[in-house]
């Protein structure tokens, strides 16, 4: 399983399966991310999710649902999302990441059937539930994709059952209500996200991240225990953490140097939170994961 590569602004970087098809499948393992969760980020492409085996829960914008065995998600392009385990418990999921553009043969279907579903913010995310029909059907295509993925025509085939996914979704998703007002904190919070990504290797203070935003500390607060669940200090800690793992696994580099490049002010608290946060030592991690 590939961890995701997120960029500046903290979208994902998506790696698609086809060097002229904007397709992304994989199963994975909840295991396979550092404390069972997933990086924080969103990206343009539309994101399905079916679970396979156990559970797991997934954030979309500060909304946080439980995905079981048989059941779903699809997330809207460009929402927050991240999934995880809140007990530290392994969960089987299919992921596929499907660009919107996929759909859009000419500019009339994307004006009158793409961009109202795109749009529409009464709908950043759909789960999809074993007992509604059409939510079945997205459900176990899904699936369907993931079976056909190494075919010659899986292009084509994944493209198809796309827009009868889209076709599910538009007839059934509740029109958006033009007089609710955008969520301008989502992009104050993107904007905040980006700065930690940026800088968190330097000794960055509440007073900066909240600047970033152009908001007070106390909103700057608010917003990231709102949305992610985290206050803006845990949140910096935890990104530093998921950052050096990805350097105990890909480089020699001493557990000093990693301590420092990841911003972290000496080893010894570098090693202690590590601890705390993954249940064993920088090195143990190592060991297992190289």
């Amino acid at each position: 399983m590939t961890l995701l590569e997120i960029k500046d602004d903290r979208s994902e970087r998506v790696r698609y399966d086809y060097i002229d098809y904007p397709i992304y499948i994989r199963k994975a393992l909840l295991s396979s991310y550092p404390n069972y969760a997933a990086p924080l980020h969103w990206h343009d492409d539309i994101e399905l999710v079916a679970v396979l085996s156990g559970e797991m829960q997934y954030n979309v914008n500060g909304e946080i649902i439980t995905i079981r065995e048989n059941e779903g998600v699809v997330v809207n392009a460009r929402q927050i999302h991240f999934g995880f385990s809140a007990h530290k418990k392994d969960c089987e999921f299919i992921c596929i990441l499907l660009h919107p553009l996929m759909l859009c043969a000419t500019s009339a279907y994307e004006r009158d059937y793409v961009l109202p579903v795109l749009q529409n913010r009464n709908a950043p995310f759909v789960k999809l539930s074993a007992g509604t029909a059409w939510q079945r059907e997205i459900y176990q295509n899904i699936q369907t994709m993931f079976f056909l993925k190494d075919e010659n025509a899986a292009p084509l085939k994944v493209q198809k059952l796309f827009y009868d996914i889209w076709i599910r979704l538009y007839e059934n998703l509740s029109p958006e209500n033009p007089l609710k007002p955008q969520n301008t904190d989502l992009s104050i919070l993107k904007n905040m996200i980006g700065f930690i990504q940026r800088n968190y290797a330097l000794k960055i203070t509440l007073a900066d991240i909240a600047a970033s935003g152009a908001v007070g500390q106390s909103k700057c607060c608010k917003l990231f225990t709102k949305y992610i669940g985290y206050t803006p200090n845990a949140y910096l800690i935890q990104y530093r953490l998921v950052k050096s793992t990805e350097l105990l696994k890909s480089t020699d580099m001493t557990i000093i140097e990693i301590a420092s490049a990841a911003g972290f002010s000496g080893s010894s608290y570098f090693a202690e939170v590590f601890r705390r946060w993954s249940t064993q030592s920088p090195s143990e991690y190592r060991k297992k994961n190289t």
